[in-house]
């Protein structure tokens, strides 16, 4: 069984590089820059040999190494064909024979090659004498297994939702993580070049070192200072941590191979009408009707959703952190207006080929108004409340009361101007966003997107230079008793500035219905 499941896996590599040159060439490069860096981080380890540091160094990757095989089947579900246990529900096959031979063929890969490597470095860098040689030797493959056994556990754990339409949009949210984790890494960074160096990071280590798999490292360092029963009992923790996650994939794979879903079974309970409560507290007629529609693909969407929460989650990522560090300013609070006030950008194209329904009742520039200000109206629901929340918690973290009133009415002018700027190049630029993969600009529409984001975010800040040289002369001028004005005259400003752009916006978008409907249908 062992030997045909790793003849399957190695079938699977080899087919999925026959399909295309391209994908060959992709395979190619990522395995090229795999090894690449996998051979820094080795020469690294090794060059840390000796060092006073180097077992909580050790520790820390060996832990970060966990974290990613535990985290990337979530967000990654289709890299791996192998991950799907549920295609083999078919076959008589028990379950501790499935687990060992799932088990062997997971070690074959680019990934399970890089643990081993960086597992084998870690090990050699916390290793002095021997005894902590010899407990390497055991250490090093009790990590590669626990890590894959982990992964195989998540995955099959959590393998009904990574096939569901949840679970993709799981996947399509993938880049908001490593954006976000690219953030926390750099934060760390400077935190811990503000601390005094890696020394600062031993108590941390210190916990991590009876976790498995981090325990097994922590066992060769013990083995180094003579601590041989500490040694030993690091190990047995590593090698009970692996005993219990096997334990716990055996138990999801039996539960996957023998109870039914919902493909099968119909669901037990009635179907819940929905009585449109929701709906009461929108406006009535096409505006309520469009903003409803609007939310949804916000909620439903995985693209939008995915834009969406991006938008958000960097948009208080830059000010709070900036903030934190002591290095920021107040008035980084605008960040997060214009990261939502892109999402205005390219209305119909979020649509895609289901906007010729929308087109179908836009008659006159009356309804092309009333479909964009509905649409505006749906994202200031989310944005005005959040620019706002974003603002206050800067202003605090920075103790900077006096200035809450002048950075909000910068906030409320910046989401006014990239609205009207953003409903103008919605009609002017359209483009395409296709549904499937991760491109959000169809082939041969990038040029449009370019211009339609980055050229509205010019004009957009071209929009906002009343209020911005208004607060310059305030300040200049020593008047900044006065700066409280700016909240009501950035908040008017926004507000004028929106409508004027949703009324020029919408003879174009009238007259500009058949193009709009070409572009955006191209996906």
């Amino acid at each position: 069984m062992t030997r045909v499941l790793v003849r399957l896996k190695l079938a699977l590599l080899r087919n999925g590089l026959r399909r295309s040159a391209g994908r060959r060439a992709a395979y190619l490069a990522s395995v090229t820059v795999v090894l690449l860096i996998t051979a820094l981080q080795l020469l690294g380890l090794v060059l840390l040999h000796g060092n006073a540091h180097a077992a909580t160094v050790g520790t820390l990757l060996t832990a970060l190494l966990a974290l990613g095989w535990a985290v990337l089947p979530l967000f990654f579900p289709s890299g791996d064909e192998t991950l799907d246990p549920t295609r083999l529900a078919m076959l008589p096959l028990r379950p501790d024979a499935l687990v060992r031979g799932l088990l062997v063929a997971s070690l074959v890969g680019i990934g399970p090659l890089f643990t081993l490597c960086l597992a084998a470095g870690a090990a050699y860098a916390a290793a002095r004498g021997p005894g902590a040689a010899l407990v390497a030797m055991l250490a090093v493959p009790l990590t590669v297994l626990t890590c894959v056994a982990l992964a195989r556990a998540v995955a099959a754990a959590n393998i009904r939702l990574l096939t569901s339409r949840k679970g993709r949009d799981l996947a399509v949210l993938s880049g908001l993580v490593v954006a976000v984790g690219a953030q926390l890494v750099n934060f760390g960074v400077q935190r811990l070049g503000s601390a005094g160096g890696v020394g600062a990071l031993d108590p941390v280590a210190d916990v991590l070192r009876w976790i498995p798999p981090a325990a097994a490292i922590g066992a060769v360092d013990a083995a180094g200072d003579g601590a041989y029963l500490r040694a030993a009992a690091q190990l047995l923790l590593t090698a009970a941590g692996l005993a219990a996650l096997l334990t716990l994939w055996r138990r999801a794979l039996t539960r996957l191979m023998t109870s039914p879903d919902g493909s099968t079974v119909q669901a037990a309970q009635p179907t819940r009408r929905r009585t449109g409560g929701g709906r009461r507290r929108l406006p009535d007629g096409r505006t309520g009707v469009v903003m409803e529609r609007t939310l949804r693909y916000v909620w439903r969407d995985p693209k939008t959703k995915a834009a969406w929460i991006t938008s958000l989650a960097i948009g208080l990522i830059v000010p709070v952190f900036n903030a934190l560090q002591g290095t920021g300013s107040v008035y980084f609070a605008c960040f997060a207006a214009g990261m939502l006030g892109i999402q205005m950008y390219n209305q119909f194209g979020q649509d895609t080929s289901a906007f010729w329904i929308v087109a179908m009742t836009i008659a006159s520039p009356r309804d092309a108004y009333l479909e964009m200000r509905a649409r505006a109206l749906a994202l200031l629901v989310i944005t005005l409340p959040y620019a706002t929340l974003v603002t206050v918690v800067t202003t605090a973290l920075l103790g900077a009361w006096g200035d809450l009133a002048e950075v909000l009415g910068l906030s409320f002018a910046l989401l006014g101007a990239m609205l009207a700027t953003g409903a103008w190049s919605s009609a002017r630029f359209p483009y395409s966003i296709p549904q499937e993969g991760y491109k959000n600009v169809a082939p041969g529409q990038a040029g449009l997107a370019w211009i339609s984001i980055f050229g509205g975010m010019v004009a957009a800040a071209l929009l906002c230079a009343p209020v911005l040289a208004l607060t310059v002369a305030l300040h200049a001028t020593g008047s900044t008793a006065w700066t409280w004005t700016l909240l009501p005259v950035g908040a008017a400003y926004g507000a004028a500035a929106t409508h004027l752009g949703l009324r020029l916006a919408a003879p174009r978008t009238a007259a500009r219905l058949p193009e709009i409907l070409t572009a955006v249908s191209k996906g």
